[in-house]
């Protein structure tokens, strides 16, 4: 009997869309409006071969779209690490591209800097031993001033220096480059979130937007 293989062709690989995990918090995921509209975006830009991808499903906000995530409610960076969350969500969804706004219930619980890019440390070598050619955008987070925290928004600013002085510590893989992006300046925790965290839906416009060039060029390196 003949023996016939089934193989994938150049043209079939180049045509697999490119995998892209948003990894965070509530910010990412409760709902995570920024990325629908992040999303939409896209696809009025012509970027359709895309999926997004994560163990959580889309929730509602207001229209249809490619919303599986990473974002974890209450999860802190450091709580991931421990509790070695993030290579069992790699194996389940291979993203290309790791979105990841992390790190606002560790300042909220009053971690250090040093400590939280310690863990983002971490999950990059994990995502680096998952898949050697990814892609990592790594946010400057939003502003806070929850109602609980007075030294909340220093501590944000405070970290979101030491994720500038971090992230050429470890951008030192070509194939797996890492791009801060910058999710805090033109943010106004007064006008922009529903409690001084959460994005409402000015918020959700100008995180999307800031999200979208890094984003658009990792697609495009691939």
């Amino acid at each position: 009997m003949a023996a016939f293989w089934l193989l994938t062709s150049p043209a079939a690989a180049a045509s697999a869309p490119v995998r892209i995990m948003p990894l965070g918090d509530s910010i990412t995921g409760s709902p995570g409006c920024w990325r629908a509209l992040l999303w939409r975006k896209l696809q009025e830009h012509n970027i359709t071969n895309t999926k997004f991808v994560g163990t959580l499903p889309a929730q509602g906000c207001g229209f249809t779209y490619d919303g599986a995530n990473e974002g974890h409610g209450g999860f802190l960076a450091s709580g991931i690490v421990s509790k070695k969350q993030l290579p069992g969500w790699l194996d389940q969804t291979h993203p290309d591209i790791v979105m990841m706004h992390l790190g606002t219930n560790d300042v909220w619980n009053n971690a250090s800097p040093e400590g939280i890019t310690g863990s983002f440390s971490a999950l990059v070598d994990q995502m680096r031993a998952s898949n050697p050619h990814m892609k990592i955008l790594v946010a400057q987070i939003l502003p806070m001033k929850p109602s609980n925290c007075a030294d909340c928004p220093q501590r944000v600013i405070a970290l979101n220096k030491a994720i500038a002085a971090w992230a050429p510590t470890v951008n030192t893989t070509a194939g797996s480059p890492l791009t801060v992006v910058d999710c805090w300046t033109g943010f106004d925790d007064a006008t922009d979130t529903l409690d001084g965290v959460h994005p409402n839906s000015a918020g959700n416009e100008k995180m999307a937007n800031s999200w979208y060039g890094p984003l658009v060029q990792a697609i495009e390196s691939m």
